[in-house]
């Protein structure tokens, strides 16, 4: 280290020896931080805009934690931590620090302008700056007590091998992918590095959501559990949990000022936007009523100087006291939304908000949506695809009782006409099946899910005349019990006349383990020597994203580089577009109105809508099954939907004001069997022969 003057030696010698002061962060940052935004704050740094990132700061020094992370919005001052840190650290507690950026020009953007600036503006930290370029450059900071800052961003090579105990991530969530060089998850990563220090290490991190959430059917197994996504609300998750409160300024309750607490006018009331969001105001959750006391807007600073951090376990009483026993975590993490950001106004929320879902009501765009939820309201965002109520208790709260059970079922009065469609799923493994899911479609395209069972046992028999479990894959004539207890069965009819009503299609999936497709084959080839193919299709999955067809015909062909194909081009096997399809079933799932609805028996058991309820929509576009959970009852559904396109079908033209006759109402479908057998074109006959007679007579 060189020096221009014995003055600035001198001063190096004092700042080694001098003691620490004991200060705060939030304190040092209040004598050494000069910050100079003209407009809005000229002079130290000062928590009276921001008091909730006090207890945050503080948290930094302490030896109760090795990790601080903060989740919000932005505007709400949060990157300011990393430079109050700093100049508590090279001042009052010299220890090498560790700036992370999300990448190498961000990390130089904000080392030549922010840091710059607070160095340059801040006397007392800018002398203790050691002079030249070897001390002090883009990537490097050192300071007369000692103290080292290091700037970065996050690669395995920047930062191994450095032993440093007190590190900052900045906008963690911007930081894609999470997981650095596939080694290991950025904070844990850049944690590592004051391993050594143990309790005196700190890593911070803060950033706004970035994440999609991952399961829609998520549900709070406490009030403070964050959604399931990665990024800071992840890191927030794995922390003590703390949330800002405000107490109501007209009933004394504390609740947490989120985005769904403002209010204003409805498109109907007033369809200006700009002027809905400059009538916004908040409605307290414990005594707000349609005449009662409003906050208004200018009432958030004094509600944020009233504000405290209450952690997972505690409750913050009325009377000011706070009850409870405090989740423990070696991570203090904090969570603050949008209403609260010192630097937003309710009016700009609202307004970007309206604005927002404007574009995807026009266009479908989730971008600006996903944006303000994320970065103004400091929300996780969950994707309108993905958005909706399909929990399995709402599923079952609809389901209706139009007789039968689930031995005996029926097929639906109410329904008005219609026809019945199997799809089957083969199970491998342990659960060896025929998965049989059996569906009406009535008029308008509802669908009504009148019966589901297992084929279970073969018809082959052992030694002691036991029947053997059934093996899709090694037994080709178990395929064979599909003809009598799937393609040809029957349902009576509800109103208990005796009527049945034959399946008019069945489709099977043809995948599987080893064996399954060539069986799923050779069956088909004997039913079509039968006769009896008409009735029956082999599907396969496909969640293609460039082929637009929710279902296309194929024929596979041997003669192809997949000499395994058991298959001779003869065998059609229709390919169902698995992605866009579950998106139209989902939107099914959905439906409260006639027109496309599904309907359930009463007495369908808890799996059904379980595993209706599985898989979800990814950022991706591609519907996957995160839990591993069964979920044959959805993809068979699917299966119910894509094949309302088949040639035999064509649900997507057909008139139900004047349908086919397999489709028309109970009183002249002709699909229907008659009590003794006799279809109803028969019974029609009959009946028309039986009148001219009498008319003969």
């Amino acid at each position: 280290m060189s020096y221009r003057t014995l003055e600035q030696m001198v001063v190096a010698v004092a700042e080694d020896v001098r003691p620490p002061e004991r200060l705060s962060v939030s304190e040092a940052a209040g004598r050494y931080h000069i910050v100079k935004n003209p407009g809005q704050h000229e002079g130290a740094f000062s928590l009276a805009k921001t008091p909730y990132l006090r207890e945050p700061m503080d948290v930094l020094t302490s030896r109760e934690f090795t990790g601080m992370a903060f989740a919000g919005p932005a505007r709400t001052g949060k990157s300011a931590m990393g430079i109050n840190w700093l100049a508590h650290t090279a001042i009052t507690n010299p220890m090498d620090m560790l700036f992370v950026q999300m990448a190498q020009h961000t990390a130089r953007d904000w080392s030549q302008a922010d840091l710059a600036k607070a160095l340059r503006n801040s006397p007392e930290l800018r002398r203790r700056l050691v002079p030249g370029r070897q001390n002090d450059n883009v990537y490097d900071k050192r300071f007369l007590s000692g103290m080292r800052a290091v700037i970065t961003w996050p690669t395995m090579k920047n930062l191994s091998g450095k032993t440093i105990p007190y590190q900052f991530i900045f906008d963690l969530d911007r930081i894609k992918p999470q997981i650095i060089d596939k080694e290991a998850h950025v904070f844990d990563a850049t944690r590592t590095r004051g391993k050594t220090f143990r309790h005196y290490a700190m890593c911070g991190a803060e950033g706004s959501p970035g994440f999609p959430i991952t399961d829609a059917n998520w549900q709070p197994a406490t009030p403070h559990e964050a959604p399931p996504t990665e990024g800071i609300l992840s890191l927030y998750n794995r922390g003590d949990r703390r949330r800002w409160y405000w107490p109501c300024p007209h009933c004394g309750g504390t609740f947490e000022p989120r985005f769904n607490l403002l209010q204003y006018p409805s498109a109907e009331e007033c369809p200006d936007m700009l002027e809905r969001a400059e009538q916004t105001y908040m409605a307290c959750p414990h005594c707000f009523t349609a005449d009662g006391a409003l906050i208004e807007p200018n009432m958030q600073r004094t509600l944020n100087l009233a504000g405290r951090w209450i952690k997972e376990g505690q409750t913050w009483n009325r009377d000011g006291s706070i009850t409870g026993v405090a989740r423990r975590s070696d991570i203090a993490s904090f969570w603050m939304f949008g209403p609260a950001a010192s630097f937003s106004d309710w009016q700009g929320l609202v307004y970007r908000y309206l604005t927002a879902l404007d574009v995807y009501e026009k266009t479908f765009d989730e971008g600006p949506l996903m944006t303000t939820v994320n970065v103004d309201q400091g929300e996780a965002y969950l994707s309108k695809q993905l958005e909706s109520s399909r929990l399995p208790e709402t599923l079952k709260a609809r389901a209706l009782d139009w007789g039968g059970s689930r031995e005996t079922p029926c097929v639906p009065m109410m329904a008005g006409g219609g026809f019945l469609t199997a799809t089957i799923d083969v199970q491998a493994g342990a659960r060896k099946s025929f998965v049989v899911h059996v569906y009406l479609t009535s008029s308008g395209g509802d669908v009504w899910h009148i019966d589901m069972f297992r084929i279970l046992k073969s018809a082959r028999i052992d030694d002691e005349e036991e029947r053997y479990l059934i093996d899709p894959a090694g037994y080709p004539e178990d395929w064979d019990l599909l003809i009598e207890q799937v393609i040809e069965r029957t349902y009576p009819m509800g109103d208990g006349s005796g009527r049945r009503l034959p399946i008019k299609l069945t489709a099977c999936d043809s995948g599987g383990e080893a064996g399954v497709t060539a069986n799923a084959y050779a069956f088909y080839r004997r039913l079509r020597v039968a006769g009896k193919h008409k009735r029956f299709h082999l599907l396969k999955g496909s969640p293609s994203k460039t082929d637009t067809a929710p279902l296309r015909l194929t024929y596979p062909d041997a003669q192809q580089k997949d000499s395994m194909s058991a298959a001779r081009g003869d065998v059609p096997v229709w390919l169902v577009n698995s992605n866009i399809v579950k998106d139209q079933v989902a939107n099914m799932l959905d439906r409260r109105d006639p027109g496309g609805q599904v309907h359930f028996p009463e007495w369908a058991e808890g799996w059904l809508y379980k595993q209706l309820t599985t898989e979800i929509r990814t950022a991706k576009g591609a519907w996957e099954n995160p839990s591993k959970r069964r979920n044959e009852a959805f993809d068979l559904l699917a299966y119910c939907v894509a094949f309302g396109r088949h040639p035999d079908i064509k649900l997507h033209t057909l008139d139900w004001s004047k349908p086919p006759g397999w489709a028309a109402d109970w009183a002249v479908n002709d699909m229907l069997i008659m009590p003794g057998g006799i279809s109803a074109p028969e019974a029609k006959i009959k009946r028309s022969l039986a009148d001219l007679a009498k008319d003969l007579a």
